[in-house]
């Protein structure tokens, strides 16, 4: 990444706001995401380079003296001259880089930022860390303090992993740790004027029996999936996900255009 600038990697100009910044960086996210360009080596790179300018760009403090090393050295300099003066953990330290990438979870069901921060920690160690509700999340592993036997927090792992991880835990602290629900699948049918548009959806949460109104962000695409968190089984270990696969129907004025003779 020598030389390289933080702005033109965003694609955004000098004097963007914090929500300009903000926005580039989610669709760049989304773009390079792992889960769209899986076994791309070049893509994971790509991410990195993204990570590290969206969390210097989104800070003031760190925003700043890049601007003002650019000011003195130019562009081209300015990369070399800020790395000497901040690590990695200096510069993903506060970031929200992991609202983000949960964001995006959320949204289009990819995975989520815990399952993702051992690809982006690199081969060298270079990433960053986040730590939130006394619990540091790095890699794949999941440390907290275990306390009268109870583990607060969710396992993301698939299946057996899960047990696996669980079983794991159990050996080395000794506490019981209480499962997790299952996730549920459904699938919804929708206009294909929501799918481009997004917007609102009444949905009918049948195993909760209640109404929910979930949030169709735009331009999602057939067979796409919706994750809303803790709204599948309940279990004392907290609850399982719910999965929406996006299915788009035809208008009825397409429909109609299908079977016209021109």
């Amino acid at each position: 990444m020598a030389n390289q600038d933080y702005y033109d990697l965003l694609g955004v100009s000098k004097d963007a706001g914090t929500e300009q910044i903000r926005a580039a960086y989610r669709d760049l996210a989304f773009k390079f995401h792992p889960d769209r360009n899986k076994g791309d080596s070049d893509t994971s790179d790509k991410m990195k380079q993204l990570n590290e300018a969206y969390a210097v760009l989104s800070d003031v403090k760190k925003r700043r003296d890049y601007d003002s090393l650019q000011q003195q050295y130019g562009s081209a300099q300015a990369y070399t001259h800020f790395r000497k003066n901040y690590s990695d953990q200096d510069i993903f330290s506060g970031t929200d880089i992991h609202k983000v990438f949960d964001e995006l979870a959320t949204a289009f069901g990819f995975r989520s930022f815990n399952d993702l921060s051992k690809e982006f920690s690199g081969k060298k160690g270079k990433g960053f860390e986040f730590k939130d509700n006394n619990f540091n999340v790095k890699g794949f592993f999941f440390f907290g303090t275990l306390n009268a036997g109870k583990i607060p927090f969710k396992f993301n792992f698939p299946g057996k992993m899960a047990w696996l991880a669980r079983t794991l835990l159990q050996n080395i602290s000794g506490a019981s740790i209480p499962l997790q629900g299952k996730d549920f699948h459904d699938t919804i049918q929708i206009d294909p004027d929501l799918a481009r548009k997004g917007g609102p959806y009444a949905y009918y949460h049948t195993w909760r029996s209640k109404k929910l109104v979930v949030k169709i962000p735009p331009n999602v695409y057939h067979g796409q999936q919706i994750r809303l968190p803790g709204m599948g089984e309940k279990g004392k270990g907290g609850a399982g996900d719910l999965y929406l696969k996006i299915e788009t129907k035809p208008s009825l004025i397409n429909k109609i255009r299908h079977y016209l003779p021109f």
